[in-house]
Order: C-alpha cells, then structure tokens, then sequence
C-alpha cells in the first residue's frame, strides 16, 4: 500500500471520488481526513439540488466506500468513512449553493464592509437576486442561510413560470449594470 502525503490527500480522494459522486447524481462539495487515535476519519459531504435525505446518503455512502475499495488512496492506516449532507451553516460560496437557498433567508457579509439579511429569490451564474436587489457573487465576503424556525410556506414559493420571469429579470439587472 503507497503511503499518501497527509496534504495531498485530500485532493487525490477529490479526484477519485467527484466522478463517482456525479455520476450517482449528486455533487461532492467537500472530503476531510483528520486524525481520531490510531485511526483516521474521513468525511464525505455530499448534496444535490433539492437536498439529499438519508436514503440518498445511505446510497451515496456504498458508493464510495466501493470506490474506495478498490483504490489505495487511503494507504493502509485504518479509517472511519462519514458520508454525510452539509448543515444549514455551511457557507454559499458556488452558484450551485444559491441556487438551493432559493426561498430561503441568508446573511450576506459584502466586501464593502455591509452586511445584508434577505430571502434568496432567484440565482445564476454569477448573482443572486434577493429581495431588496441583486447581488454578485463577486462582491461576497461570505453568505450563510439562517435558521429560521418559522419558515415561509413552501405553498407561496414562485412557481417555475414565475422562477423564470425572475431570471430574465436577474438577467436584464445584470445586463444594464455591465
């Protein structure tokens, strides 16, 4: 078994596992390896749009204890595989991470020093459009969903012809301010 150089592993299992986790419909958004006594852990974040529940995680969890099987990425040290969906408090920091906060109400910190507290109502590519008005992405220092713990019903949520007037919309925000 080749021993792995503790920096480099994470993103060999990156390499390894992104395919796996894709092709099973999901996405990888994150793999930590830290030490637990004689032992490592291994911890797979995984998520897809419209979320992931347990059955899906179980799923996801055979699948890469496979993948990891049949690979020597993990050397011979004994470890702990935790397949598991990332928190509320997870950081947005992709497209893909708005794009699921859809309707739900985040915190934004904006590299002007700001911060802004509103409801998501539509993503893309490179902004948000949250009530109040658009923001980039490029322009976040960090953003986070807050726990809300009576959220809007999922009944008064846009309808997808009403998702989409929103995008063009978005669209046309983004065009007049290039």
């Amino acid at each position: 078994m080749a021993m792995v150089a503790a920096d480099a592993l994470p993103d060999r299992l990156q390499r390894l596992l992104t395919p796996v986790v894709t092709e099973a419909g999901a996405d990888l958004e994150t793999v930590e390896v830290t030490p637990a006594g004689r032992r490592r852990v291994l911890r797979v974040v995984v998520d897809r749009d419209g979320g992931i529940d347990l059955d899906g995680v179980a799923d996801l969890s055979h699948v890469v204890a496979e993948a990891l099987d049949t690979s020597d990425v993990m050397g011979g040290q004994p470890y702990v595989l935790e397949v598991t969906s990332p928190g509320t408090d997870r950081p947005l920091t992709e497209p893909r991470h708005w794009r699921r906060a859809v309707g739900r109400l985040v915190k934004v910190d904006l590299a002007d020093g700001s911060t802004r507290t509103a409801r998501v109502r539509t993503a893309g590519e490179d902004a948000a459009d949250l009530d109040g008005g658009l923001v980039r992405y490029s322009e976040v220092r960090r953003a986070r969903i807050e726990v809300e713990f009576s959220r809007v019903d999922p009944a008064e949520a846009p309808t997808p012809e009403e998702e989409r007037e929103i995008a063009d919309e978005v669209q046309s925000l983004q065009g007049e301010e290039d």
